[in-house]
């Protein structure tokens, strides 16, 4: 079999996916030990130290290599796809981050805590980043059609399913039976617990500042999208 589009960015893409993943699931089940050592602030700091520039490399590298390998398909130029790419983009950015998050803790301005949270977004799914990382993935995918981003897409894929258990362990080593009590009445297919009846959606819950803010980023990057592209070309990888 002719295997001439297997660019060496394949593989380092599968590569580059597999540092960031052991680096970002190690330090968050390294988190209870590494508080204990240098405190909740500084941990959060070393944590973005070490994830920020890995989630930089990756992101630079796939922009410049996402039409390597072979073209599966080829739809860019399908009436409708353009608008559904942006659509799927821009809602996998209220997934990916969602306002259950304190940003003053992640900025480690207050003490970053780990939070039980089983309201706004967490009533659609317990993992949201999860699927918000799987909206993404697919619209991306369809739009560039390349095995380079296919195996990209799958990997990220493949990351963020192994954080749902990954997270629920965690969860459930600091809390418990409490936290098994919130996992039966949330669930990780989007809908799924509100369609059972075990969980209400409630609208008014995402009344909130950090849903405009999360709407803001999306036109900052809307509008940014070309120049990012001109600037990330540039870096020689």
């Amino acid at each position: 079999m002719e295997l001439s589009w297997l660019t060496p960015s394949h593989g380092i893409m599968v590569l580059l996916l597999l540092g960031f993943a052991i680096a970002h699931s190690g330090l968050a089940a390294l988190r209870p030990w590494g508080e204990s050592k240098i405190g909740a602030r500084l941990y959060r700091v070393l944590f973005a130290l070490v994830s920020i520039p890995l989630a930089t490399v990756l992101i630079i590298y796939f922009f410049n290599h996402r039409y390597d390998g072979a073209l599966l398909w080829q739809v860019q130029e399908v009436t409708g796809i353009k608008a559904t790419v942006w659509g799927l983009s821009a809602l996998s950015f209220f997934f990916l981050y969602p306002a259950t998050f304190n940003l003053l803790e992640i900025a480690a301005v207050t003490k970053p805590q780990v939070h039980l949270y089983e309201t706004g977004i967490i009533r659609i799914t317990r993992h949201p980043q999860m699927v918000g990382q799987i909206i993404w993935c697919v619209a991306h995918t369809l739009w560039i059609g390349t095995t380079f981003t296919l195996v990209t897409s799958l990997g990220l894929i493949a990351h963020h399913i192994f954080a749902v258990w990954h997270g629920d362990r965690r969860l459930y080593s600091r809390y418990g039976d409490t936290f098994l009590k919130a996992k039966d009445r949330t669930s990780v297919i989007p809908f799924r617990a509100i369609l059972d009846g075990r969980q209400p959606l409630k609208p008014q819950e995402f009344l909130k500042p950090a849903y405009v803010g999360v709407t803001g980023f999306i036109f900052l990057l809307w509008w940014g999208h070309p120049w990012l592209m001109q600037v990330t070309a540039k870096v020689p990888w």
